[in-house]
């Protein structure tokens, strides 16, 4: 009778369990894709240096972000800038350190949103391309180019590309008659480094990853000579896809701006070659839409696969 009372007892707390289990509400689940944002945000970086170069420069800048939003912030290198926005979008990135003409085609086709940029060591927040040469090979002016092998470093970069291009369609020339042949380098460094090797007679490059190199390899300010530069443009800026949430679109605009009022971040950004971050919108791209406008591309048709 005993061992009957026991296993009616052990049922009836069964039952009660399961019914206290029924009971509970449920927490409503987040969709796959907002679970897997939670907690990371994903940033691309463009290939201007080599890969190990940029990850170096932008590591301790994602680690003080991680601790100011509460997330953690993964660094990704977008291997070519022909195929950036595409891998943005395919890789569900959820922002990138974008160069000025790659942020405008970027704007123009999905929609992204510039928060801020840069101030470097020098106080400036722009940046200018360079056309050079070396000092030996004797040209001096655009005529000379003429049957010459010209470097440049992608169809979706401003200074390795855009700025070139104008530069040709101002003095009249149709730089794929005109030179002998001309290709693309993929990096700025490696843009600058051809020419120094001999490699390309002619090349163009951003002037900051220019002024990188000369600072660690005298051979650049001995051996190469600049032609000509063009007018500023926004340096690299952090922008992010339109859908992110305002409230973290502006915990990142702040950590930004702020950082350098903060021992800590004046460290980072001392080691990232900057003085601070400062607010970037649209309206500051003028020069490059200007650039746009003249040559008479279009952003949304513009096919910035390279040849």
């Amino acid at each position: 009778m005993r061992k009957l009372a026991t296993i009616f007892c052990f049922l009836l707390i069964l039952m009660l369990a399961a019914g206290c289990k029924r009971n509970e509400p449920e927490l409503p689940k987040k969709p796959e894709a907002e679970r897997g944002r939670e907690k990371t945000l994903s940033i691309g970086l463009i290939p201007e240096q080599n890969i190990f170069k940029q990850i170096e420069r932008y590591e301790p800048l994602a680690g003080y972000l991680s601790k100011k939003i509460d997330m953690t912030v993964r660094l990704k290198v977008l291997p070519r800038y022909g195929n950036a926005i595409e891998s943005f979008t395919s890789s569900k990135m959820d922002g990138a350190f974008f160069g000025s003409f790659i942020y405008t085609l970027a704007h123009a086709k999905i929609g992204v949103e510039v928060l801020a940029r840069p101030v470097n060591r020098n106080g400036s927040s722009t940046y200018y391309g360079l056309i050079f040469v070396r000092k030996d090979s004797h040209i001096k002016s655009v005529d000379q180019m003429k049957g010459k092998r010209f470097v440049f470093v992608d169809r979706a970069t401003t200074a390795g590309y855009l700025l070139p291009l104008a530069y040709f369609e101002e003095h009249g020339k149709n730089y794929r008659t005109f030179l002998r042949e001309s290709y693309f380098a993929g990096t700025h460094e490696d843009a600058i480094l051809d020419v120094l090797n001999r490699k390309a007679d002619i090349g163009a490059a951003k002037n900051t990853i220019y002024e990188q190199l000369a600072a660690s390899d005298d051979r650049i300010n001995r051996e190469l000579a600049i032609l000509a530069r063009s007018p500023e443009v926004p340096e690299n800026a952090l922008a992010v896809r339109k859908e992110l949430d305002d409230s973290l679109k502006m915990k990142l605009r702040r950590a930004l701006l702020v950082m350098h009022e903060d021992p800590e971040g004046a460290k980072i950004l001392e080691a990232f070659g900057a003085r601070s971050f400062i607010e970037t919108n649209d309206k500051d791209y003028e020069p490059i839409y200007r650039y746009v406008r003249e040559i008479g591309l279009s952003l949304l048709t513009y096919d910035y696969i390279n040849e």
